[in-house]
């Protein structure tokens, strides 16, 4: 039986942010709308001390690889939409996990 790990990334930017608590404002909201949104696990990865950028992370995993894929799509379509900050350098990946022989993940 099959279990399907999906990952998005994304970089915020806010180049006329002007301090940190400024910059968590505009990204601890759209973080938690995401996590009671979505069924995703969700992460500031990198730049928690630099008030012009930061690396968000959000983790699913599921039966299906099209519903993680579309869970995660959606995820990044809603940050895309509703953050005050420029989305880069986005990064995806689906790993297929074989819970009957636990050896590496393969990826998609």
């Amino acid at each position: 039986m099959p279990a399907y790990v999906g990952v998005y990334t994304a970089r915020l930017e806010m180049p006329w942010v002007r301090s940190l608590k400024e910059k968590r404002a505009l990204v601890r909201p759209v973080i938690e709308r995401i996590k009671a949104r979505f069924p995703v696990s969700a992460a500031r990865l990198e730049g928690q001390n630099d008030h012009k950028w930061e690396a968000v992370g959000f983790v699913v995993i599921g039966a299906e690889a099209e519903w993680v894929e579309a869970t995660l799509q959606a995820v990044a379509d809603f940050l895309k939409r509703h953050g005050e900050f420029r989305v880069r350098a986005v990064g995806f990946e689906v790993v297929r996990w074989d819970l009957e022989d636990p050896g590496l993940p393969q990826a998609l």
